[in-house]
């Protein structure tokens, strides 16, 4: 279950061609940490630790030891510290020392022949030459020979198997293939593949004591492994294999030899035993044909296979790529951990690699061009965080282009098996789980094209492709497991050029940020120290198949990050430097930066030793960062607590740790000092404490599942286990008990064997006080039988589960005079009587029987009275009152009378009853609630301090948000202390104040109280209220200078010159505050006008169409007809209604509108009252028109009246004096005007309307002769009333009269 994490990737470049002459052949490590020693064409040189430096080097070529034309090739290296040189040999045959200190070089032997190889023995007291003629050669460190072979040998070695006489092969069993496979002839084993250069190729067993080496028969083509030993006497040789290749290595450990061979349809990795034989294989995930083998290499301590591969070429111009890829086993199965893709620019292709002997995941590679890259490696294990998730129990394991997902919440699935797994068209190098703890199942992989792809839960019901269920699936069945989906795709492009140097895994410790951002390490270039880029999503581009990721920005560190971390409860990010210097990253500022982490004594943190493992807890309130080192050393801040840790885990309030004695050992970190942990963890805790459990030996911690109690622990050979952790199963049974949770702690305690007294020693007052809510919970007579029979006197939390942190729950006894048992089986047996006594008929018994002493006189009395009181009544139908009766019995009284009630539909009583049936009911009651909106009576039912009571306030917010009251949701969410609701309902409804005592009681820091103070004055000032807008940017976010803006945007001239003098910036006055009163003056000067020429406008036309109505009203008078009154009634009423119905389009347009919204209805009375000459209302549009005019002026007179004073302040006297003048003129001529338009008759006919309800045929008639059906009929009689003049402002000023 664990992946290979990159910790840090060095990487040096000699600089200049001139300083690494010739191409690179070969290298080797110098006994000197950080030295390698390069063998060219020229010579050999030494690379230094520092990046771009050459220390020392030594020209063969000027030495005569290889050709000038740089033909020359070196077959050999060896560092000998002991004797302060290099051993080189060369294929002309040379043995050479050569002291870079001195510069000499001496021949320590040659061979005529030449040499194709030498390879010294892991303790470095022999070493084996191979020479051109097939020989091999074996040599002391002192270079004397011990003794030449031929490579080619006809015997099998001295570990021939020996036929036993047990019959004759036709008669053996075969296996699958059947008899036939024994007169099967045996094919011939083809020649070696057209790529294989030929050479031969040795590798030595990790103790020295044997060296295999792989070669082509001269015969048949084919290669061969043999075995010899350190006197070079054959052992044994391989058997025939067709495909085998000329990869080699024999695993340190010593149990295996690894090789390649080509099949029909596939390319395996083929293990061979020392004996010659094929002892299992794994394929690689390329088709046949497809890429070679150069080389395999097992690291140190034979964990992990590295293979070079390079793609096969299929024409001359063709470059291959090249590749290294990490494979490692666990329970039989070969998993891919990393791919590192080099490209196929020729400088990129690799020379040679190495793995560290000291470091055993230390991986060095050689390029072309004199390119060096060295790689740590350690293991993780990569799970969910967080604490509440139903996925965060999640674990997810690279195995080449899989991604193989446990979902151990829902089973646990061992490995290579899973519940799912996510398909990849690359190889993926990286996970990482989201760190919010609300999406903790959400995954982003990083392949080897360093492309992020997202998976997400939930949202998307379309099947992902590229998710395929593992082994909760299969035909016939329904997995019950969520899936993820694949949500977006993104490409890291951090400006990298094609053909710069390739540096595979340029980004590590990828980390998505709660932000939905992420973090990713790089190197610089150009100095041995990291970067940390925060990378954030770009908007989506439409029609593009994946993003890029948008660099936030870079920072560069002082050091190099060999670990980083975040914390999903507090969002902190770690970051741990190769000196263990631990840096804290404020990812959450407006420009993050990283800061030294300190303790609350406000020392710095330093690990005193660099840890491949890190996580973030509190301790005691105090958040502090772990670490484990290789060597199983703990650290918690700057303090070493133990030495023997193998693995640990944080859950909760809880460290799990395994250690080398074989346990697992469990401590509560709520109220525990650093001292008492490294106390607890040093001494040898009694293995019967709660604390501490014995483990299989080698076992790791995988991950804990949150809300349950399991462990899950992974074996060295690769199987799980799950435990149950005592102290964990103790917390979790403590926890439901605290909730009044008694059925769920009442399993787990029967399932897992915990003594059922703990349900009452726990807490005697709260067990006592709510004996129904166990007994119903319970609801089984048999399990509450159980309880009774293991009460005893004892009180458990002091004897065999006392609390982690020292401190006991248990109360003091309600009746101290009372025995334990007798009080609970009375206090029991009295809760039964009156839930069901009939149900708990044998409850009851039991718990008479189980006092001390006994009351078995009761109870048979009992059984007696049960017996007596039996007498069926067979009068009624039992179909008829059976069904009724259970129902009712099956019911509580209050749920009883609840489901009467809303039955009845008598909403309000339901609720009250419903209330009362305890927090489990909470959840229909809430559901009621909503549906029947009964929030403000709810509300009533619960205290105000309860977790109830808050549940129905977010509910009634939410519900007045639908609404659109925010205001009213904003205030039932800040009583309930649902700050951050409040806040945003206070926001949408524009009640600033409100929404900053909301922040404030969010705790919002200063510069987050600025950024929504900015964005709440952006708000106002698009509502026009640029008073408020000015408040809020100077006094919470101190920018004074756009608060003077913002005034004198809103014409706030003596609140803005306020402003400027209080902050002393006279120069505002100058460049914003003079200009901007000289634009108000020249502005207000053109609305006058404008005001003026449209009211001279109006008042002109409105004369026109009163001359005009007048005249029309005179020729209707010409059509009367004498002696006939009636007649003449009738026909000016129809007269007057035929002109009325001149409008009906507009009256049936505006039946029609009734129903919409008031503005659409007062655009509809604007179409009807149209200014269009000839329209039937133009006089009353003219009138509205004209009234329009009038209080527009009306208005401005307060403005203008400011804006003189500044002018007059300023100097300004000639702009002031023209404005007063200009408004002065303008009212005059308003003020005369409006006798003339609105005349008396006008307005008298505004109070008496000639038509109307009240109105007759006779007064109808009367106004006609009076000639009052001149003046307009409409529906707004105030538009006859002329507009009123406040002559009572004083605006003029007399200094400018």
């Amino acid at each position: 279950m664990r992946n290979l994490r990159l910790l840090r990737a060095a990487e040096r470049r000699p600089g200049p061609a001139a300083a690494a002459p010739g191409a690179p052949q070969c290298f080797c490590l110098g006994a000197e940490p950080g030295t390698v020693f390069v063998g060219s064409q020229h010579g050999l040189l030494e690379l230094g630790p520092a990046a771009h430096t050459v220390t020392r080097e030594v020209s063969l070529i000027a030495e005569g030891f290889m050709p000038e034309d740089r033909s020359g090739c070196i077959v050999g290296l060896e560092d000998l510290p002991e004797q302060e040189c290099v051993c080189v040999a060369t294929a002309a045959g040379d043995i050479l020392l050569c002291n870079l200190s001195t510069k000499e070089v001496e021949c320590v032997g040659s061979v005529d022949s030449g040499l194709s190889t030498m390879s010294w023995s892991p303790d470095q007291e022999l070493f084996l030459l191979v020479t051109g003629q097939q020989t091999l050669i074996m040599m002391t460190r002192d270079f004397e020979p011990i003794t030449e072979k031929q490579i080619h040998q006809d015997d099998f070695g001295e570990e021939k198997f020996v036929a036993l006489g047990w019959g004759k092969k036709e008669t053996q069993f075969h296996g699958s293939e059947g008899k036939q496979a024994a007169h099967r002839k045996q094919t011939e084993v083809p020649p070696a593949s057209a790529w294989d250069d030929g050479r031969p190729r040795v590798t030595w067993r990790g103790d020295g004591q044997f060296v295999a080496v792989s070669a082509v028969c001269p015969e048949t083509g084919a290669r061969k492994i043999r075995v010899w030993n350190r006197e070079l006497v054959l052992q044994s040789t391989s058997e025939p294999i067709s495909g085998l290749e000329q990869a080699l290595a024999w695993k340190p450990s010593g149990s295996l030899i690894a090789s390649t061979q080509e099949k029909p349809n596939r390319h395996d990795v083929v293990f061979l035993e020392k004996n010659g034989l094929l002892h299992g294989e794994f394929t690689l995930p390329f088709q046949k044909g497809q890429v070679k083998v150069n080389e395999l290499l097992w690291n140190a301590d034979s964990t992990i296979l590295a293979i070079w591969l390079e793609d096969l070429k299929k024409d001359e111009n063709c470059k291959p790529n090249s590749y290294v890829q990490l494979w490692t086993t666990g329970n039989y199965h070969w998993y891919l951990k990393q791919s590192l893709h080099f490209g196929n620019l020729e400088k990129n292709q690799l020379v040679s690699l190495l793995w560290d002997p000291v470091i055993p995941y230390r991986l060095h590679v050689l390029c072309q061009g004199w390119h060096y890259l060295s790689y740590d490696w350690h293991w993780t294990i990569n799970h969910g965080m967080g604490e509440n998730s139903q996925h965060v129990a999640n674990v997810a394991v690279i195995d080449g282009d899989k991604v193989l997902v446990t979902a151990f919440q829902h089973a646990v699935v061992p490995p290579p098996m899973c519940t799912y797994h996510l398909q990849f068209t690359q190889a993926v190098n990286q996970i990482a789980f989201h760190t919010d703890p609300k999406h903790s199942g959400d995954m982003a992989i990083l392949d080897a094209d360093n492309r992020i792809s997202v998976y997400r839960y939930g949202q998307s019901t379309v099947k992902d492709s590229t998710v395929r269920l593992g082994a909760v699936g299969g035909n016939g069945f329904k997995a019950a497991v969520e899936t993820p989906y694949l949500d977006k795709t993104y490409r890291v492009d951090l400006g990298s050029n094609t053909n710069e140097v390739m540096n595979p895994l340029g980004l590590r410790f990828l980390t998505w940020l709660p932000d939905d951002s992420f973090l990713v390490v790089g190197q610089d270039q150009h100095a041995t120290q990291s970067v940390l880029h925060h990378l954030t999503a770009v908007p989506h581009v439409a029609g593009a198949e994946e993003q890029c990721l948008d660099l936030r920005l870079s920072v560069s560190v002082d050091g190099e990050v060999i670990s980083l971390c975040c914390s999903p409860v507090t969002k902190t990010v770690a970051l741990q430097l190769a000196d263990g210097q631990i840096l804290k990253y404020l990812w959450e500022a407006p420009t993050p930066v990283l800061e030294p982490w300190q303790t609350s004594s406000g020392s710095a943190v330093q690990f005193p030793h660099p840890c491949v493992q890190t996580s973030l807890t509190k301790i005691s309130g105090e958040e502090v960062i772990l670490g484990l080192t290789d060597r199983c050393r703990f650290f918690i801040n700057d303090t070493e607590v133990a030495s023997n840790i193998t693995s640990f885990a944080t859950y909760n309030e809880f460290l799990l740790v395994t250690t080398n004695s074989h346990t697992c050992q469990c401590f509560c970190l709520k109220d525990m000092s650093v001292k008492a942990l490294q106390t607890g963890l040093s001494s040898a805790a009694v293995p019967s404490n709660e604390t501490l459990r014995n483990v299989e030996r080698g076992s790791r911690i995988i991950t804990v599942v949150p809300q349950d109690t399991k462990v899950v622990l992974q074996m060295p050979r690769g199987n799980l286990e799950t435990i149950h952790h005592r102290a964990l199963v103790l917390a979790q049974i403590r926890k439901w008990l605290n909730r009044l949770m008694f059925r769920e702690a009442f399993q787990c305690m029967r399932k897992l064997r915990i003594n059922l007294n703990l349900l009452y020693d726990h807490n005697p007052k709260v067990f006592l006080e709510n004996v129904e809510t166990f007994i119903k919970q319970i609801d089984s007579v048999n399990y509450i039988n159980l309880f009774f029979t293991e009460l005893k006197e004892e009180d458990f939390t002091k004897s065999m589960y006392p609390s982690l942190n020292g401190s006991s729950n248990a109360q003091p006894q309600q009746h101290p005079d009372q025995k334990k048992v007798n009080l609970v089986c009375d206090v029991m047996r009295v809760a039964m009587e009156r839930i069901d006594p009939q149900k708990y008929c044998l409850s009851i018994l039991t718990a008479y029987v189980k006092k001390s002493p006994p009351e078995l006189e009761t109870a048979l009395q009992k059984v007696h009275d049960l017996r007596e009181n039996i007498s069926p009544d067979v009068t009624a139908d039992p179909k008829e009152y059976l069904p009724f009766l259970n129902t009712l019995r099956k019911m509580e009284t209050n749920y009883q009378r609840y489901t009467i009630d809303r039955h009845l539909k008598r909403y309000t009583k339901a609720l009250g009853h419903l209330s009362k049936c305890g927090p489990e009911h909470f959840s229909e009651f809430l559901n009621l609630v909503k549906d029947q909106n009964q929030y403000y009576e709810a509300l009533k039912l619960y205290p105000p301090s309860t977790q109830e009571y808050k549940d129905i306030s977010d509910a009634y917010g939410d519900y007045l948000n639908q609404k659109q009251l925010y205001e009213q949701a904003a205030l039932i969410f800040a009583r309930a202390g649902l700050f951050a609701k409040a806040l945003d309902s206070f926001l949408t409804s524009g009640s600033w104040q409100q929404a900053l005592c909301m922040a404030s009681r969010l705790g919002y820091t200063e510069d987050k109280l600025s950024s929504l103070a900015r964005n709440m004055a952006g708000k106002l000032v698009e509502q026009r209220k640029h008073a408020e807008a000015a408040i809020l940017l100077e006094q919470y976010t101190q920018d004074y200078e756009e608060a003077v803006l913002l005034l004198l945007e809103g014409a706030l001239w003596e609140e803005a010159l306020r402003l400027i003098h209080k902050y002393g910036r006279l120069d505002i006055l100058e460049t914003n505050f003079k200009p901007a009163i000289q634009e108000a003056q020249k502005s207000q000067l053109m609305f006058l006008d404008s005001q003026k020429t449209a009211f001279l406008r109006h008042k002109s036309r409105l004369q026109v169409v009163r001359e005009l109505k007048e005249k029309a009203c005179e020729s209707l008078q010409d059509y009367e007809m004498p002696n006939c009154p009636e007649l003449d009634l009738i026909s000016e009423t129809s007269s007057v209604v035929t002109a009325s119905d001149m409008n009906s389009k507009y009256s049936h347009s505006n039946s029609r509108i009734s129903a919409r919204s008031s503005k659409n209805r007062r655009k509809a009375e604007r179409k009807r009252y149209s200014l269009k000459e000839g329209s039937p209302f133009e006089d009353v549009a003219l009138l509205e028109a004209l009234g329009e005019n009038v209080r527009a002026v009306e208005t401005v007179k307060g403005d203008i009246h400011v804006l003189l004073k500044q002018l007059v302040l300023f100097g300004y006297d000639e702009q002031a004096g023209e404005l007063q003048r200009v408004l002065e003129d303008i009212l005059h001529l308003m003020e005369t005007s409006l006798p003339e338009i609105w005349s008396p008759e006008l307005q008298q006919s505004s109070l008496n309307p000639v038509l109307g309800p009240s109105s007759t045929a006779n007064s109808i008639m009367a106004a006609y002769q009076q000639k009052r059906m001149v003046t307009p009929v409409v529906q707004d009689p105030e538009l006859l009333i002329p507009p009123k003049l406040n002559k009572n402002l004083q605006w003029k000023l007399h200094l400018l009269q």
